[in-house]
């Protein structure tokens, strides 16, 4: 599961993303590498792929399978939003748009949300304590992202949907808000 989602973080940044000295500062270089290399690859895959490592006795075959298959399909739900994000701007110019479709309707960053749900169904199936540091990890620095960009959405956007939610803990929340009936329709 782990090489899927980078293979295709790979050619994602070879062949969707746009970065920018704004998108990708020289820090963040640092910063990714010490993310991937020092809290995934050591925290998490050293005690994966050691040789007394054995699977959660709760974890049988079948759910095993189920969760690779939902790891897959939210590996694919976040490639989409990715996709949506690189088509919200025209080439050569510095027009955006508001993403739409593939979760933008219940969260403002879609790609973080499917991305955080990917790390979650690693962390159970692996069971291995640096995954869910990593998850942990991961999930607050893109809350932080998410945050930052559901501000600049509602400041840049006078028409941006409400209520959209900003990505935050409360995702579950927040996707129930969006329910007919939902009691929680002022939360924002």
């Amino acid at each position: 599961m782990a090489i899927a989602h980078y293979v295709k973080r790979e050619l994602e940044t070879i062949f969707v993303h746009r970065f920018s000295n704004d998108t990708m500062p020289l820090m963040n270089i640092f910063k990714n590498s010490t993310h991937y290399w020092i809290f995934f690859g050591a925290f998490t895959m050293y005690f994966l792929l050691h040789p007394l490592y054995t699977s959660p006795a709760w974890i049988s075959e079948k759910m095993s399978y189920a969760l690779t298959v939902f790891f897959l399909i939210f590996e694919f739900l976040n490639f989409q939003c990715h996709m949506v994000l690189k088509n919200l701007r025209r080439p050569g110019t510095t027009e955006r748009g508001i993403p739409k479709g593939w979760g933008f309707g219940l969260v403002s960053c879609a790609n973080y949300f499917w991305e955080s749900l990917c790390w979650l169904t690693f962390a159970v199936q692996c069971h291995v304590l640096g995954g869910y540091f990593f998850l942990a990890l991961s999930f607050f620095q893109m809350l932080d992202w998410a945050l930052k960009k559901h501000n600049r959405y509602k400041k840049d956007f006078k028409d941006y949907p409400s209520p959209q939610s900003d990505g935050s803990v409360y995702y579950l929340i927040l996707i129930i808000n969006k329910m007919p009936g939902s009691r929680f329709r002022d939360i924002n």
